[in-house]
């Protein structure tokens, strides 16, 4: 008797199947999203899928209370009892039926049903079809950027009409007053611009012609915003003659200045790391990572860009070590401290760390960042200049470090950061018209929203 053939298996598509994956890794390994995307695992990927997957994951990961919220009021069981899969699997179909106008309702969900099955959650196929069917019919919002933006007056309208933690928005409101935390909030839900520092004048017309659009920085000389898809493989880019970073991690790295003994503290990725390279050709520098997966990362950006075909040679030493022990000599004339913190001003970017930080996590954060500021201060010579800086939008990580080690040494002096803003003017690296917008005080300050670029701090000291 001739046996009957088995159907084929049905298959994801690439870019569900990896979004579903890049979500479970964010929830369940602490993983960043963005480093997860752009990971060698998906070097083959399509710019379709890798777009789609992108989109989809980002779009998750900004929007997740808002969806959770529309899947508990349709779902028989409480959204925090829902196995990870099942609750992933409705929240990708629920972001494409709700802000995607271009995919067929169908689609979404015999995607997500079919991805339950394929991570063993077989059973709970038909509860996720179910629930998924009972939320199809709502119309979809595909440029909606909040629900109900106007009736934000209140922290609580503003963190669920932008899908933020409370505690977040109250923090900001408190902080920055509730017109700038409504920018901040919209801001971080929106696709942030991609901007890139040109290393090499010829970089440009190289990107163009690899069918890259550029246009003008809004806030440095160097930089360029990409218009068009998927950068990271651009031949240009891989082969060092520019690099993707932040306008607000370019000025801080441009506030370091001129040095010949440069200090990096924590140094990885290593877009600052290089920015002051290349402004100091002649300088030595010393670049210190604590992790060493992190340090290779350095290592690799640092050797591509040796490898390019206009590249300077630079004196760049990497030591991987935690820079309060590592073997340093304390006679830097400029020391960059950009310490680890809790990022809440990259959200836009990094939207998973909204979901996972806690208000503890400033006070643990705090005291790291003291021990490296201090143990950084102690690396200058006399006249040397330090640059504190985060991507915080968070008080106990800034000012209040500050005023703790001023309160704890008398030999090193607190400048006021304008003077140097109006020196990047007047030299014509800073772009930005309205300088004074960009101080709080004596600090660097730039908010999301308020200004095109991530949210960073910055202070300057020098020892007397």
């Amino acid at each position: 008797m001739k046996t009957q053939s088995r159907p084929p298996k049905p298959q994801c598509s690439p870019a569900r199947s990896a979004a579903f994956d890049i979500l479970l890794r964010v929830e369940r390994e602490s993983s960043y999203a963005a480093e997860l995307l752009h990971s060698a695992a998906y070097e083959t990927f399509s710019t379709a899928d890798h777009g789609l997957a992108t989109e989809l994951v980002m779009g998750v990961l900004r929007w997740r209370s808002v969806l959770d919220r529309e899947i508990a009021q349709t779902s028989s069981q409480a959204v925090s009892k829902l196995d990870l899969e099942v609750l992933t699997a409705l929240r990708l179909a629920l972001y494409q039926l709700r802000r995607l106008d271009r995919i067929p309702p169908r689609a979404a969900i015999h995607e997500s049903v079919e991805l339950v099955k394929q991570a063993r959650k077989r059973s709970a196929a038909p509860f996720v079809n179910a629930v998924l069917r009972k939320l199809a019919p709502a119309a979809p919002q595909p440029h909606a950027s909040a629900s109900n933006e106007e009736n934000t007056a209140s922290p609580e309208s503003l963190a669920h009409a932008f899908a933020h933690p409370l505690w977040l928005v109250e923090r900001w409101v408190r902080e920055y007053g509730r017109a700038a935390a409504h920018q901040i909030c919209r801001y971080d839900q929106s696709v942030p611009a991609t901007a890139i520092r040109l290393r090499d004048p010829a970089a440009e017309n190289d990107l163009r012609a690899e069918g890259i659009e550029l246009t003008p920085g809004a806030m440095l000389r160097s930089a360029r915003r990409v218009q068009t898809a998927n950068i990271s493989k651009a031949r240009t880019l891989r082969a060092g003659q520019a690099v993707i970073q932040d306008e607000a991690s370019q000025l801080v790295a441009a506030l370091v200045g001129r040095g010949s003994r440069i200090l990096d503290c924590c140094a990885a990725p290593g877009g600052k790391t290089l920015a002051m390279a290349d402004r100091n050709p002649g300088a030595t520098i010393t670049a210190v990572e604590l992790h060493p997966h992190r340090a290779r990362l350095l290592q690799k950006l640092l050797c591509a860009a040796e490898s390019s075909r206009s590249a300077r040679r630079h004196d760049i030493q990497v030591i991987t070590a935690d820079v309060q022990t590592a073997p340093l000599h304390a006679n830097f004339d400029r020391v960059l401290a950009d310490v680890p913190c809790s990022g809440t001003g990259t959200l836009a970017r990094n939207p998973e760390i909204k979901w996972r930080l806690q208000p503890a996590d400033l006070e643990n954060l705090q005291v790291r960042q003291l021990a490296i500021f201090r143990s950084a201060l102690t690396q200058l010579a006399p006249g040397g200049r330090l640059i504190y800086s985060t991507c915080s939008l968070e008080k106990e990580e800034n000012e209040d470090v500050i005023e703790k080690s001023m309160e704890e040494n008398s030999t090193f002096r607190l400048l006021d950061i304008r003077p140097e803003l109006d020196r990047l003017k007047s030299e014509g690296v800073l772009t930005w018209p309205d300088i004074a917008s960009l101080t709080r005080g004596p600090f660097l300050r730039t908010l999301p929203g308020i200004h095109p670029c991530d949210g960073f701090f910055a202070a300057i000291f020098e020892k007397q």
